[in-house]
C-alpha cells in the first residue's frame, strides 16, 4: 500500500522555500484607499497548520471524521485545510452561495461528525439545524457565542509551538474530502476525494501548465486556492466576494496583479469578461501574467481576444476542461481558439476544449439516460459523431457520498481491468486530430421529433449577433409537443430595438440547417447563472420562464 497523504506538499515546499509568502491577505485600506495586505511564509503556514492538527485530534477531530469547513478566505481556511488533511479527517466543502434548502440537503447527505465555521456559520447551523442528527465536535474561528464548542485560538493555544507533528499515514485509497458539486443541472452531489485523486489533480496541473515553485498566483476562486501552495506558489487572495465573481471589481483584480507582479490567475469566464472589458477601455496592460487559467463554463472567442490584449504575446488563456467529478480532462489555449477553432464554433460545431490529457482516456458513447452497469467497446461512437463523454483516469473520483443512485447513473464499471468510467454528463465528439468538442450538458439537449438539437452549437450561431451577450436553448412543452425555444440576454447598455434583433436572429437561425426550426426568439433581462462561476446558465430556470410566456 502506497502512503499518499495531500497535506504532504506543504511541508516539503516549507523545507524548500521556507521565507518565500505563501499567502497574501487583504486586510482592509490605507487612509490612501489603497488596498492593505499581510503575508504569511511557507514555514508560518506550515508550523500554523501542524499546531491545529495536533490541536484537532486533542478533541477529537481525527482521522476520518467528517468535518464541515466553512470558513471565508483567509490565514485559517488555508492552515485549517492542510491541518485537517494532515490529520486525516476529512473536510466538507459546500458553497455558501449554493442557497439554504440545498446547503441543508447536502449537510444531511454528508452526515458530519464536527462543524468548523465563522460565527456567522455557526448561528445559521443551529438556527437551520445543519448536521444537527450528528455533529459532535464544534470549533467556531472567531468569538463564540451561545452554541458550544470551542475555538481556534484555544485549540492553537492549548498546543506547545515547535512540536514535532506526523502527519496521518493515509493511503491513495483513503478518503481525503468531499466536495459539492455546483448544482447547475440539478441538486448538489458530495464528490468523494481521495489522497490519491488530490495527489493526480496536482501533478497534471503542475505539468500542462509548467507551474514552477516561487511562481506568484491570483485566485479568485476559494478551493482552487489551495492549489497554490501545494504547487509551491504564493497565493495572492483578492479583495472580492468569491460568491460574485461576475461582479467583481475588475480595479481590486488589476491593482493585485501589478503590485504583486502575478504569473498566474484563475478567473471564471464571467470574472474574465469583467475584467477584460474595463482593460481594453483603459489601456491596461499585464506583463508579468504567464498564463491565465479559465474554467466552470466555455469562455466565448470575444472574451478571450478582449482580455488577451492586456496580456504579453508569450501569454495566454488556457481553458481546462472537466467537472467536480473529474478535472482536467483536456486543455486547449487562447491562441489556438482565437487562430483556429473559434471558426467552426461559430458555424455551429460545438466548443474545441482541446487534446485530452496523455494519461486520460476519453471515449464518446451512445446517448442514454439510463445507468450503464458494465463497459463495453461496442458503446464508442466513431470520431465526429455526437455522444456522451466518458473519462478514465487517476484524477476521476469513483463515487458520490451518500448517492447510489447517483454514483450508478454517472460510474461504469471496466471488468478488463477493475477500473470505471465516468460519464462526464457532456455531449461532444473526437475529431480528426484527437481533439475534444463539447456541445452541451446531455441534460440540456432538446429532443424536437426525430431531431436532436444540442445547445452549444445551437446557440454559437446566434451568438454571433454583434447585439447579443448569450442565449441558451430550451425546449418548452406546447400543446403536448416539444418547441424548441431561443432565450436571449443583449448586451447591457445597447438600447437595441428587441423586435429588430428578433428578425435578424431568425434570419441568422434561417440560414443554417442545425437552426433552421428555431422560431420562437424571447428576451430576457438577465439569465440565472450559478453561483460559483456566475457562468453556467440555469437553461431549467430559463424552460420554466419561457414556459410561462406562452
Amino acid at each position: 500500500m502506497s502512503l499518499v497523504n495531500i497535506a504532504s506538499h506543504l511541508p516539503e515546499m516549507a523545507r524548500r522555500q521556507p521565507d518565500t509568502p505563501a499567502v497574501i491577505l487583504p486586510t482592509g485600506r490605507a487612509s490612501s484607499g489603497e488596498i492593505t495586505f499581510e503575508q504569511f511564509t511557507f514555514r508560518e503556514l506550515n508550523e500554523r497548520s501542524d499546531r491545529i492538527a495536533m490541536g484537532l485530534e486533542g478533541i477529537g477531530i481525527k482521522r476520518g471524521v467528517r468535518t464541515v469547513l466553512m470558513v471565508t478566505p483567509s490565514l485559517d481556511f488555508f492552515a485549517l485545510t492542510f491541518a485537517l488533511f494532515k490529520a486525516g479527517a476529512v473536510p466538507v466543502f459546500v458553497d455558501p452561495g449554493m442557497g439554504v434548502k440545498n446547503l441543508g440537503k447536502c449537510l444531511a447527505e454528508a452526515e458530519p461528525e464536527a462543524f468548523i465555521g465563522i460565527p456567522k456559520a455557526h448561528v445559521a447551523r443551529v438556527l437551520l439545524g445543519w448536521g444537527k442528527p450528528t455533529v459532535k465536535r464544534l470549533v467556531t474561528v472567531g468569538p463564540r457565542l451561545f452554541w458550544g464548542g470551542v475555538t481556534l485560538k484555544r485549540i492553537c493555544d492549548s498546543v506547545e509551538s515547535g512540536g514535532d507533528y506526523h502527519p496521518a499515514e493515509t493511503s491513495a485509497e483513503d478518503m481525503a474530502a468531499i466536495l459539492f458539486t455546483s448544482g447547475s443541472t440539478g441538486i448538489p452531489k458530495g464528490v468523494v476525494y481521495t489522497h490519491g485523486t488530490f495527489a493526480d489533480q496536482v501533478e497534471k496541473i503542475r505539468r500542462i501548465y509548467y507551474i514552477q515553485p516561487g511562481e506568484i498566483d491570483l485566485p479568485t476562486f476559494p478551493l482552487f486556492a489551495l492549489f497554490a501552495p501545494a504547487l509551491g506558489m504564493t497565493a495572492v487572495i483578492p479583495q472580492m466576494d468569491f460568491t460574485r465573481p461576475g461582479s467583481v471589481d475588475p480595479g481590486n483584480i488589476i491593482d493585485s496583479i501589478k503590485q504583486f507582479k502575478v504569473t498566474t490567475m484563475f478567473g471564471s469566464p464571467a470574472l474574465v469578461n469583467r475584467v477584460g472589458r474595463f482593460g481594453e477601455a483603459n489601456g491596461v496592460k499585464l506583463p508579468t501574467l504567464k498564463r491565465v487559467i479559465s474554467a466552470g463554463a466555455p469562455v466565448p472567442p470575444v472574451v478571450l481576444e478582449r482580455f488577451c490584449k492586456m496580456l504579453s504575446n508569450d501569454a495566454e488563456i488556457v481553458t481546462p476542461y472537466g467537472a467536480t467529478e473529474c478535472l482536467p480532462v483536456a486543455s486547449i489555449g487562447s491562441k489556438e481558439i482565437l487562430g483556429d477553432t473559434q471558426h467552426d464554433t461559430a458555424r455551429g460545431k460545438g466548443v474545441c476544449v482541446g487534446m485530452p490529457l496523455d494519461d486520460l482516456e476519453v471515449r464518446i458513447i451512445r446517448i442514454t439516460d439510463d445507468p450503464i452497469a458494465e463497459w463495453s467497446d461496442d458503446l464508442v461512437l466513431p470520431d465526429g459523431e455526437i455522444g456522451e463523454i466518458t473519462v478514465k483516469g487517476g484524477n476521476t473520483t469513483r463515487e458520490y457520498f451518500n448517492r447510489e443512485s447517483s454514483t450508478r447513473l454517472a460510474k461504469i464499471a471496466d471488468s478488463s481491468d477493475g477500473g470505471f468510467w465516468h460519464r462526464m454528463g457532456d455531449v461532444g465528439y473526437m475529431d480528426e486530430k484527437g481533439r475534444l468538442w463539447m456541445c452541451g450538458r446531455k441534460s440540456h439537449r432538446v429532443i424536437v421529433g426525430a431531431e436532436t438539437l444540442f445547445t452549444i452549437p445551437c446557440e454559437a450561431i446566434f451568438n454571433a449577433h454583434k447585439m447579443v451577450f448569450r442565449t441558451a436553448l430550451v425546449g418548452v412543452n406546447v400543446g403536448g409537443e416539444i418547441r424548441p425555444m431561443l432565450c436571449v440576454e443583449l448586451e447591457p447598455g445597447t438600447g437595441a430595438n428587441q423586435a429588430q434583433v428578433r428578425e435578424e436572429l431568425l434570419h441568422l437561425g434561417a440560414e443554417h440547417e442545425l437552426t433552421r426550426n428555431i422560431k420562437t426568439i424571447l428576451f430576457h433581462p438577465k439569465f440565472p447563472v450559478d453561483i460559483r462561476h456566475n457562468a453556467k446558465i440555469f437553461r431549467e430556470k430559463l424552460a420554466v420562464w419561457a414556459e410561462g410566456r406562452q
